[in-house]
């Protein structure tokens, strides 16, 4: 894993968007959670954490879970586009690193797609990370 330095400023600023992701990832991802479709969708394995900070398709959606999965990640870009210009990074930067904290935050059974672009189911152990995760 790759080790921040953080008297860089690269360093402090992806620790200041690692920080603000935490708590940016948590209020899409709690309002989502309200939905017992999105719930029922994770608990089977139709949909799952992707590095890029949004909800993929593992199968073949159906119409409904498309939509759902449309407006959670619309929401989260939402999310991300406000706390970026607040951190002063680009959406992309403050996305992947909700991501990297979205991933980490999985339970097991839930499903995450890998760094390589494979999906995986969640164990006891930690996921498997992007190596820039922080």
């Amino acid at each position: 894993m790759m080790r921040l330095k953080m008297d860089t400023p690269t360093g402090l600023a992806l620790a200041a968007i690692a920080a603000t992701a935490a708590v940016a990832f948590a209020v899409p991802s709690a309002m989502a959670q309200r939905d017992p479709a999105y719930a029922a969708a994770r608990a089977a394995g139709q949909i799952g954490e992707q590095p890029d900070g949004y909800l993929g398709f593992v199968t073949a959606p159906t119409p409904a879970i498309r939509a759902l999965v449309q407006d959670i990640n619309i929401k989260r870009k939402a999310a991300y586009t406000e706390r970026a210009q607040a951190t002063g990074s680009t959406v992309e930067q403050f996305a992947f690193t909700s991501g990297c904290n979205l991933i980490a935050s999985t339970k097991p059974g839930e499903k995450y797609m890998t760094p390589g672009g494979a999906w995986k189911t969640r164990d006891a152990s930690p996921p498997e990370r992007d190596a820039r995760c922080p």
